[in-house]
């Protein structure tokens, strides 16, 4: 593979912030561009010409949809090109690699996995390349490569700690370029996912926006401003120490009561387990409690309620426009929904606004899309920061 231009160069700070906006919410009549920039009319004519020359932009067929209203004459609408570019995300766990490809707006077209047989980072980083190699074969247009891992990730580009592979100070990204020729950014997989949202799903053009998210753990990401607030401890215990019910159960993973000994797969799993003396499967377990198993309906009943409580605080402190519920363990919401809702409101201030709670059934692969928007934001941003 040979490596591409890893940023839209050379543009002008008033020429990419133009193509940005398309990207994320083009079409765009000229008229709402210019109105969600600032722009007159002649600036923004001086500015789309040589996107358009360069195709980055088109004009896209009048009877395009167009997210505004519009009045007497319609006017041809911009748009991003988005299969000129196409980019691969993986998602990494402790037993497989979760791959897609992207196009500019994230639409996935590919999906590829792999199973994962060793945590050794430079035999992680050779899978990583052999699969990118084989996506390339059928997508020649590829631009860059984003990675999700849980854990800490510096720099986007070092895994500094990562329990579940047993990893400290990994150059990941430099191990890949290395075999792909390809820019690579690396992030904390629960960034990358409120990245991914915020740009092109539940969040975008939100000022104040949460993912929350349950599976093999608990993940929090916030959005201010219309940008993700990263921070030291990202990934690094939230909900081990977030106490939803003091008097809640203790498992191997968390504080008593906390977030992740409430909510995670896991904690789920042990307490049954620890009931009956049975493994069983999350899946099982919903099923029963839906079915009416006492034991059961128990534990998922307390857990929608430690949700609903966990949602309530978030919102109380937060006050956001909305949040997202995604994650492996969402299916909790089918069950335990009700009990979720109730708890929400006894936690709220009976005049406070009604929660905005988005759920969104998800697998690894939307993770992996995830990664994949790190990709694009380092190309059209020219940076690895957001």
């Amino acid at each position: 593979m040979t490596a591409l231009a890893a940023s839209w160069l050379p543009l002008s700070p008033g020429e990419r912030a133009v193509a940005i906006e398309v990207l994320v919410h083009g079409p765009l009549s000229r008229t709402e561009l210019a109105r969600r920039l600032g722009l007159s009319a002649g600036s923004l004519t001086r500015l789309t010409k040589p996107l358009i020359e360069a195709g980055l932009l088109i004009e896209a067929a009048e009877g395009t949809a167009l997210p505004e209203a519009r009045q007497g004459r319609p006017s041809q609408p911009l748009d991003i090109v988005a299969e000129s570019s196409t980019f691969v995300g993986f998602k990494i766990t402790d037993d497989m690699v979760y791959g897609v490809v992207t196009t500019l707006r994230s639409e996935i077209v590919t999906r590829h996995d792999r199973p994962l047989t060793t945590h050794e980072p430079e035999r992680v980083a050779d899978l990583l390349a052999e699969m990118a190699g084989e996506l390339a074969r059928a997508h020649p247009s590829l631009a860059g490569i984003g990675i999700g891992v849980g854990g800490l990730v510096e720099h986007r580009a070092v895994v500094g700690e990562s329990p579940f592979l047993s990893w400290r100070d990994v150059p990941l990204a430099e191990l890949v370029e290395e075999r792909t020729g390809l820019p690579v950014v690396v992030e904390n997989d629960v960034a990358a996912l409120v990245e991914a949202e915020t740009w092109f799903g539940a969040g975008r053009g939100l000022d104040r926006f949460v993912v929350l998210t349950i599976g093999a753990g608990v993940g929090y990401g916030l959005v201010l401003g219309g940008r993700r607030v990263s921070c030291a401890e990202e990934d690094r215990g939230f909900g081990r120490h977030w106490i939803v019910d003091p008097t809640g159960p203790l498992t191997p993973d968390g504080e008593r009561g906390s977030a992740v000994s409430m909510l995670s797969i896991p904690s789920i799993r042990h307490q049954v387990q620890a009931a009956t003396g049975r493994a069983v499967t999350y899946e099982e377990i919903l099923a029963g409690a839906a079915a009416g198993d006492p034991m059961r309906a128990r534990v998922i009943g307390e857990a929608g309620r430690a949700l609903g409580t966990l949602v309530a605080q978030i919102s109380n402190f937060v006050m956001p426009q909305k949040i997202l519920l995604a994650g492996e363990g969402v299916g909790l919401m089918e069950v335990a929904g009700e009990s979720v809702e109730r708890a929400v409101r006894a936690n709220r201030h009976p005049l406070a606004a009604p929660v905005p709670l988005e759920t969104k059934v998800s697998d690894f692969h939307d993770w992996a899309r995830g990664a994949a928007v790190l990709a694009i934001q380092v190309l059209v941003l020219g940076t690895m920061e957001p």
